[in-house]
């Protein structure tokens, strides 16, 4: 089972773009103007497109400057995590409850960076269910769907089983994550929790499209059917 965190789990009211101006006049001196589109990409084509749009050039050596820089501003920002974000409907009961599944492993196909993942899902207790070694993050591809083999792959060096492609559920809320698990025979669940209509996810090629995740009757027969 594989989690996107943004606008899936929890909804964090543009705390980070504002992570990001930080984070860029810090690694690079350069006043942030304009923002890319977040949703569903990964923070690699993100923190490119910022430097390349602000005239930087997007040397490993800088990204990884400017990504130090974000994971220190999502660390210093907890109070303000608890103060503007939240967790979406049904999101702890949804993790608690497949927790307890015999035989589900549950990690993240995100494009924040692990630690930044960490401290978005932590102030609201998301984080016990969530096997953070076993992600793919968007440190690793400027391509989603490049994430999803890696989790796998891990998950597979991890348990010592293999996850046909049948057996993995991408759960996110934009056509990007339903491309990722399409791209390599995944089930892909969308929930229209974020700027995606549920039209929208279900012609993105989404087996089954949510309104969120509170109906836990609902998000269980999703995600399970798979492995009946």
């Amino acid at each position: 089972m594989l989690w996107d965190i943004d606008q899936t789990l929890v909804e964090m009211s543009g705390l980070g773009a504002a992570w990001y101006a930080t984070a860029m006049l810090a690694a690079t001196g350069v006043t942030m103007g304009p923002m890319p589109v977040f949703g569903g990409r990964t923070e690699r084509a993100i923190t490119i497109e910022l430097l390349i749009t602000h005239d930087v050039e997007p040397t490993e050596e800088t990204i990884r400057r400017v990504w130090a820089e974000l994971v220190l501003a999502a660390e210093q920002a907890g109070a303000t995590i608890l103060e503007r974000g939240r967790a979406l409907p049904g999101a702890a009961a949804a993790l608690s409850s497949l927790a307890g599944e015999s035989g589900v492993v549950q990690s993240l196909v995100t494009g924040n960076l692990p630690e930044v993942s960490r401290h978005k899902l932590t102030p609201f207790d998301l984080h016990t269910h969530i096997d953070f070694e076993i992600g793919g993050y968007g440190s690793l591809s400027a391509y989603r769907p490049e994430l999803v083999p890696r989790a796998v792959e891990l998950a597979t060096a991890k348990h010592s089983r293999e996850f046909p492609p049948e057996s993995v559920v991408v759960i996110g809320d934009t056509p990007h994550d339903v491309e990722a698990a399409l791209q390599h025979d995944a089930v892909a669940v969308a929930v229209a929790t974020g700027q995606f209509s549920a039209d929208e996810l279900r012609d993105a090629g989404a087996r089954t499209v949510l309104a969120d995740l509170s109906d836990l009757d609902a998000v269980r027969t999703a995600i399970l059917r798979t492995h009946a």
